[in-house]
């Protein structure tokens, strides 16, 4: 997949020239960028039947490609209950690997500053005893184009929804953190069918650059 980014306190400085970010950016920067759409195509169609969107596949694959690199998934923030129940996922990072903390943020608008708050808990002292300690993050969403190619709900907090959100929190956001935006596939989009009172995704394949149909 190919994407967009923006570099808030100086990520990209950091993960570029700087160990161990530069080695663990490239992991994840090789696991992002070596999905392709028929990589894509494959899985929605294997796994994703009956899904609106592409998110979940997309979540599948980087799942896949990151635990297979060490990754921890699903990794706890705190050790202390009530945030290590299992109901409570709102207190676990999607990826964690060394020093960086990873969200993958799919979900609703109203989500996007806890979306970016959480790799900041990851990554600062807290009150509550840490499960986890890491010092900069990467919050992963879909680009507005991705949103409409890829079947993605009007709702999505997408990538130039969560830039607006940067500045206002900046004496919030205190690590470094990298914000990547994914854009539409290039070769297929998914295409809306009604079912009762669902939207059921299939894939249409369409040529054009970068989503561009």
């Amino acid at each position: 997949m190919e994407y967009v980014s923006y570099s808030h306190r100086h990520a990209s400085t950091l993960f570029e020239q700087e160990e161990p970010y530069r080695t663990l950016w490239g992991e994840l920067h090789e696991v992002i960028s070596g999905i392709s759409d028929d990589d894509l195509i494959d899985c929605f169609e294997r796994f994703s039947v009956g899904s609106k969107s592409i998110s979940s596949t997309i979540n599948m694959l980087l799942r896949e490609r990151l635990v297979a690199k060490d990754w921890c998934a699903e990794s706890p923030i705190f050790t202390e209950m009530p945030y290590t129940d299992d109901r409570e996922t709102k207190w676990r990072l999607d990826f964690a690997k060394g020093e960086l903390a990873v969200e993958v943020a799919f979900n609703h608008g109203e989500a996007t500053s806890w979306n970016l708050l959480k790799p900041v808990l990851a990554g600062e002292l807290n009150h509550v005893r840490k499960a986890i300690q890491t010092s900069a993050g990467v919050v992963i969403t879909a680009t507005e184009a991705m949103r409409l190619a890829g079947g993605f709900d009007s709702a999505v907090g997408t990538y130039e929804k969560f830039l607006l959100y940067l500045n206002p929190l900046r004496n919030q956001l205190t690590i470094p953190m990298l914000l990547i935006g994914l854009l539409p596939p290039a070769t297929f989009r998914i295409a809306h069918r009604r079912l009762g009172n669902r939207k059921i995704g299939s894939v249409h394949h369409e040529s054009g650059a970068n989503g561009q149909l």
